[in-house]
């Protein structure tokens, strides 16, 4: 590779030509030049020759080169590596930048750039390094603000970016550093095989976090932190920062039992803690580690909702008080698609909260990869500049430059509300686990690690240096002897307890018992209030302009309400909508284009016509109500699903919801179904109450527009763990939304919602419907006779309205045509009573429209009921492509229930 020679090629002319300008005419020149030129000496100049004058301004540029190149790719050269020396062909030599060995005496006016008196060339150069290319290398130049620029030139030209840590400070990082070695060591002692994913080799994550709590807390009153972190170092931080109660996690070591009989429970290195610290001026912080599964990433966007909802409802909006943390790995921050979908995400009206600061624990290795075969960026944090994020390249056996990057992160977080990427750049003593040989596969690089001494060695000697002799008072027996104390105690737990996680937020919620999930809900609601709510919500203010069709639209909505027989299924969301709004429940509803929804069916927000401003009707209904929050997200479900799930999880009191544009596209957010919306109650005590939308029906769309794989949520159904619902009438949906918030506990509600139906002249209610009735999980037939049926069709979804409309038309009353609304848990004794009631059949089918082998007939085929099934062959594809051939296996199957 050639070398890269950063000489500006500004002829001298010019650069007098602008300085003349600047004198003569300062208003024509551009700002850039303005601010280079202000406060510059050289009226010296008019009394020397040309040439010189030339010379000695041209020599100016060639150092402001040289200093842009350092500000540029510095951190290309600075030691951060602990263990691997840096090699790259750029050179910043000061003769590729037309400087020679003898400018180093000359005094330039260019020093003022680094906020400095004019100084020799040797001073500056002196600078640039200690700034640029120590322990701490920065990137920053890719943001397009001149201010933020500008903001992190000046915070790092002080003390050439270098920390000033008081004696007592100092002390307290060695103690800490010696915390977290004596806590590894110990446990590799006392559980020796069993999984810790030490993290050692990047120790001064712990005195990082610790800082970061005090800094944060102390400097600008934070009142909470919300971490997300997957394994590495996880248990180190839940004993020496989260203050985790040691006795219990020595007995998760011991592999005890729960108390909760049946609970499932997880790995120790999975589990999340909620506890309050105190800060040295005694203020309370509140601290949240949430869990999460091996998937490592997929706790990040969880949470970004819980902190985006405890800044609306704890904070009252205030992004100041609360501070999102995600800690990652390094292949795993490059290697993640969620990475990209939270960042994204980050600077996002209905998204934002108020900025993270990520820290990734560089182990520069992933299991066994070589971040060679890992990513194809240069840094494992590349992903930060899609949103121009600083990053801080820190070497992670230096604790000092480690504090000193968390106080410039913080700052720049609280003073701008944006991301901040802290690459803390280690290595991983062991293997990816304690049961693993790294030696098989980074035979070189372990044996460097092997003579390597740790952070807290390295730090001890360097305090030793400077002649700290208290250092000898931090003896390791001394915490060591703590821990042997709470090891005996742990002896003496019989068994293991989760409790609850976040259990501020979920006062006066309970676990419910199997029987409470049966029992009716009263879900009524005033039909005069129905009604008002209904004139509000159709009524577009008469000083605005909107769309004709939008006017048309409200007007039909309006006769809805006036007449109260035609609620279509759009009119009766609405509705559920402004009757929680109205008792003081909020509604938070994201996901793709649901402000219009997909189907053109919801216009929760309504556009102005010329200007596009947004108008949401629920929004004013009265001045006592509560407000619909209504985002239309970025084209994503993973990250998406994740922060709804991680709101509902903070704001159990909110009625939550994700929809997905189609009902199989929730399969891009499959990790968040299966770890947190299925298993959370199960492995973490953590109630969720996230409604799901998964519009679903086989309409001759093709197999990516029909099932919204009902079959794969049914499988993932065990212990009551969620809700599943396939409703098809408006007043059903509207009973099981209230229901989801009237409840004393919460559940996961997946709801299967319709397409074509949203406009069928039979799925409509009438407000009384809203008004006095109540979810049903299952309804019964009410046109046959229970005496004359002969054959008994149990079904659910759109497929019955066919049913229904091919029975009236030939008049087969001996059929009786029974809506299973709730697949999920199934009321048994119920259908055994409908059994009862139609004593005369004999024939018992389920009829669906979906293949065999999917919708719901997997699950209701191992029920104890003998259902016959009619439905299309089993199939690799959720539905075909051909229009015609979707109209004849839809015919066959009615044919084969009216044969």
């Amino acid at each position: 590779m050639e070398k890269y020679s950063f000489l500006n090629a500004l002829h001298p002319k010019l650069i007098e030509e602008l300085y003349q300008k600047y004198i003569h005419l300062p208003e024509c020149l551009d700002p850039s030049w303005m601010a280079f030129f202000q406060g510059f000496d050289f009226g010296t100049a008019h009394s020397i020759s040309s040439s010189v004058f030339e010379n000695n301004i041209f020599k100016e540029f060639q150092v402001i080169s040289l200093i842009e190149a350092y500000r540029s790719i510095g951190h290309i050269f600075s030691i951060t590596n602990p263990i691997i020396s840096k090699h790259t062909d750029i050179n910043l030599d000061i003769e590729e930048f037309g400087l020679s060995s003898g400018d180093q005496t000359k005094v330039f006016q260019a020093a003022k750039l680094l906020n400095k008196k004019p100084c020799t060339l040797s001073t500056i150069l002196d600078s640039l390094k200690a700034t640029y290319c120590k322990s701490l290398g920065i990137e920053y130049l890719h943001i397009n603000s001149p201010e933020r620029i500008a903001w992190i030139q000046n915070r790092i030209n002080k003390n050439d970016n270098h920390p000033s840590i008081s004696r007592e400070n100092k002390l307290n990082l060695l103690k800490k550093l010696n915390e977290t070695i004596v806590f590894e060591n110990y446990l590799h002692t006392k559980f020796a095989g069993k999984k810790i994913f030490s993290i050692e080799g990047n120790e001064t994550l712990l005195p990082a976090i610790e800082e970061l709590l005090e800094y944060a807390s102390v400097t600008y009153s934070v009142e909470e932190l919300v971490v997300g972190m997957a394994h590495r170092g996880r248990i180190n931080v839940l004993a020496n920062i989260f203050k985790k109660d040691l006795s219990e996690m020595f007995s998760e070591f011991n592999s005890n039992e729960y108390e909760e009989i049946g609970f499932a429970g997880d790995v120790k290195y999975h589990l999340g803690v909620t506890t309050i610290r105190n800060n040295s001026k005694g203020k309370i912080v509140r601290m949240i580690l949430s869990p999460n599964p091996s998937h490592l990433e997929s706790v990040n966007s969880v949470v970004e909702g819980i902190a985006r909802a405890n800044i609306d409802h704890s904070f009252c909006g205030n992004y100041k008080k609360l501070l999102p943390i995600l800690i990652h790995g390094d292949a795993a921050i490059s290697g993640q698609g969620i990475i990209y979908e939270i960042v994204q995400m980050s600077q996002l009206f209905g998204y934002h909260s108020g900025g993270t600061i990520h820290i990734i624990v560089n182990n520069q290795i992933g299991f066994t990869t070589n971040y060679t075969d890992g990513r194809s960026s240069s840094y494992c944090t590349d992903v930060a500049k899609v949103i121009l994020s600083p990053v801080l390249h820190i070497n992670g056996d230096d604790v000092e430059a480690v504090i000193h990057a968390i106080h410039i992160a913080v700052d720049f977080r609280l003073h701008f509300k944006q991301d901040v990427f802290i690459d803390l750049i280690g290595y991983r003593k062991y293997g990816h686990n304690e049961g693993d040989e790294p030696n098989f596969t980074q035979p070189t690089l372990y044996k460097r690690i092997s003579n390597h001494p740790n952070a807290k060695d390295i730090y001890k000697k360097k305090l030793d240096n400077e002649q700290i002799r208290e250092i000898n008072l931090i003896q390791n027996e001394d915490f060591r002897n703590k821990l042997e104390l709470v090891y005996e105690i742990s002896h003496s737990r019989e068994c293991n307890k989760i409790d609850y996680f976040l259990n501020d937020e979920w006062i006066n919620l309970h676990r419910p018992n199997p029987d409470i999930l049966f029992q009716k809900i009263d879900t009524s609601f005033s039909i005069d209030k129905l009604y008002e709510i209904g004139k509000k919500i159709t009524s577009l203010p008469k000083e605005l302009t909107f769309y004709i069709k939008t006017k048309k639209l409200f007007n039909k909505r309006i006769e809805m309400i006036e007449k109260g027989l035609s609620i279509d299924w759009g009119m009766a969301e609405l509705l559920a909508y402004g009757s929680l709004l109205y008792e003081g429940f909020e509604v938070r509803l994201s996901g793709e284009d649901v402000e219009r929804g997909t189907f053109s069916h919801r216009h929760a927000i309504v556009k102005t016509e010329n200007k596009e401003e947004k108008y949401i009707p629920l929004n004013h209904i009265n001045r006592k109500q509560t407000f619909l929050a209504i985002y239309n997200s970025p084209l994503s479900e993973y990250g998406v699903m994740g922060f709804d799930y991680g709101y509902a999880l903070s704001s159990p009191k909110t009625l939550t919801i994700w929809e997905s544009q189609f009902g199989d596209f929730s399969n891009g957010a499959q990790i968040i179904i299966d770890q947190y919306i299925s298993a959370a109650e199960d492995k973490w005590k953590m109630q969720n109450g996230l409604v799901i939308f998964l519009p679903h029906g086989y309409e001759g769309q093709g197999p990516d527009h029909s099932s919204g794989r009902i079959e794969r949520f049914l499988q993932l159904c065990g212990r009551d763990n969620m809700c599943i619902i396939n409703c098809i009438n408006p007043s059903n949906f509207y009973h099981a939304l209230r229901r989801q918030i009237k409840w004393s506990f919460r559940k996961p509600l997946i709801v299967f919602t319709p397409k074509s139906l949203l406009r069928h002249p039979f799925c409509i209610c009438s407000l009384e419907d809203l008004a006095i009735g109540c979810f049903q999980p299952i309804i019964d037939d009410h046109n046959s006779s229970s005496k004359e049926v002969t054959k008994l069709v149990f079904c659910s979804g759109k497929i019955f309205y066919e049913l229904f409309e091919r029975r009236e038309n030939i008049k087969a009353h001996h059929i009786a045509l029974i809506r299973l609304e709730q697949l999920y848990p199934i009321n048994t004794k119920s259908i055994e009573n409908i059994l009862i009631k139609y004593d005369t059949y004999d024939k018992l089918l389920w009829v669906q429209e979906e293949p065999a082998n999917m919708g719901a007939w997997p699950y209701i085929s191992r029920t104890k009921f003998d259902f016959e099934l009619i439905a299309r062959l089993e199939s690799a594809s959720s539905s075909c492509g051909s229009y015609h051939n979707f109209i004849r296996t839809q015919e066959e199957i009615l044919d084969r229930v009216f044969k």
